[in-house]
């Protein structure tokens, strides 16, 4: 596996761009609508060669099953899971990994999420240590999840949508406000575009959701790009050792079921 440097850098530059212009919204918490993320031979290019069913985890957290059923599995896109994949799919991947893994990608967003940043972390927010964790994500009807804020331990939050067409706009993240009795008003909702996504610092108001996926929908991918927070030693061992025991498992894997051929 070895990604073109120029390619990558060309990428960067290109998704940096996309933050830089994104359209920003304070309603109902400050969020950045993301459009043309990815350059488009790059982004043409991940949609043909989107990893077989068996290439993806089962992904813990809110995501609930539908009986037996993992509704939402997961592939992080770092090298030790990368290198799992056919090899005809592993520089396309290694590629956007690297990208959204980034100095440049992680600069633009915090330059742009300032305002909630700030509100979350004070006027030392620009210092703020992060920490990128890019997983390809993918659910199937009978996903959903319930309207929470994201945990304090994530700095930003960033979804990327990967649809081929605009045919199930409907399954996109809702955002929500709360009202002072506990309930929940839906105040926008981030259409499940093309090349598109969403981004914000996380809050104690940053409520979000996801509506039920249906059985119109053969897949829902997308790129869940999270920044946990990664200032002090218990944060930056935390962060470090998740992903050393990841890539454990990942090589564990690799050993138990090889990378297939350039057909799968």
């Amino acid at each position: 596996m070895s990604a073109n440097p120029p390619m990558i850098a060309r990428t960067i530059e290109h998704v940096c761009g996309a933050i830089d212009t994104a359209p920003e919204s304070n309603e109902p918490f400050a969020h950045l609508r993301l459009d043309g993320v990815f350059p488009a031979d790059v982004y043409s290019r991940m949609l043909d060669l989107m990893p077989a069913r068996q290439d993806y985890r089962a992904m813990s957290g809110r995501a609930k099953k539908a009986q037996t059923v993992e509704v939402r599995t997961k592939l992080d896109l770092f090298p030790e899971w990368i290198r799992n994949l056919p090899a005809v799919k592993q520089d396309v991947w290694s590629e956007v990994g690297q990208a959204l893994c980034s100095t440049q990608v992680r600069q633009a967003f915090m330059r742009r999420l300032a305002t909630g940043l700030e509100k979350r972390f004070g006027p030392g927010h620009e210092s703020v240590g992060t920490y990128p964790i890019p997983v390809l994500t993918r659910d199937v009807p009978g996903y959903k999840i319930k309207i929470h804020p994201d945990t304090r331990y994530k700095a930003m939050t960033v979804q990327l949508y990967l649809p081929r067409d605009r045919s199930i706009e409907h399954v996109g993240t809702i955002f929500h406000s709360r009202n002072a009795d506990g309930t929940y008003e839906v105040r926008a909702k981030m259409p499940f575009a093309p090349n598109s996504g969403y981004a914000f610092a996380v809050g104690q108001d940053t409520y979000h959701s996801v509506d039920v996926v249906g059985p119109e929908v053969q897949t829902r991918d997308s790129i869940l790009l999270t920044y946990f927070v990664d200032n002090g030693i218990f944060e930056k061992v935390h962060n470090r050792g998740k992903r050393a025991g990841n890539a454990v498992l990942a090589q564990v894997r690799r050993v138990i079921s090889p990378p297939q051929s350039p057909s799968a």
